[in-house]
């Protein structure tokens, strides 16, 4: 199982990671939520990994049969691999090359909400908020939470649908 879990973590991560380096020089240039739809988008895509490393389990390992608990722990098993190599690469683009991401992030925020015509409480409100979340995504572990929750809801829906679809009880002898 842990050659597997491996292989396929890593290159799920992979997907991820290098998606994310390719599109970070990027962000400024994009428009709107092109950037999320590509993040969540290369998500997606190494979300299958999952599937075909939950179906390789089953076959190889399982001999062509198993139950939903254990295709879930492998495919939870790669969720965790690809997220680490996910946050890894953050860190490093985050610390290294964009220390005033949030800053920036903030500023848009707050461009959008005064682009949408908000009165000037909301966007006061809007700045203090962000403000907040700047400071607060400095620290090391807030800023390893924040990433990490990116990609597990889309990994963990794809480890559960794996689970239930790649289940297989062996024909009775």
């Amino acid at each position: 199982m842990r050659k597997i879990v491996w292989t396929f973590g890593l290159i799920a991560g992979a997907v991820m990671s290098v998606m994310l380096a390719l599109t970070m020089p990027f962000q400024d240039q994009m428009a709107g939520n092109t950037g999320m739809i590509i993040g969540y988008t290369s998500m997606i895509l190494a979300s299958l990994m999952i599937y075909f490393g939950v179906r390789q389990y089953r076959d190889t390992v399982g001999n062509g049969a198993i139950d939903f608990w254990p295709a879930a722990k492998v495919g939870l098993l790669i969720s965790a691999v690809a997220v680490v190599c996910y946050v890894l690469t953050w860190q490093v683009i985050y610390y290294g090359f964009y220390p005033d991401f949030a800053e920036k992030f903030a500023e848009t925020a707050v461009e959008r909400l005064r682009a949408r015509g908000a009165s000037e409480a909301e966007l006061a409100a809007e700045v203090k908020r962000m403000a907040e979340f700047a400071a607060m995504y400095k620290n090391p572990l807030v800023n390893i939470a924040f990433t990490a929750l990116e990609p597990l809801p889309v990994l963990l829906l794809f480890s559960g649908v794996s689970a239930a679809m790649l289940r297989r009880k062996l024909p009775a002898a």
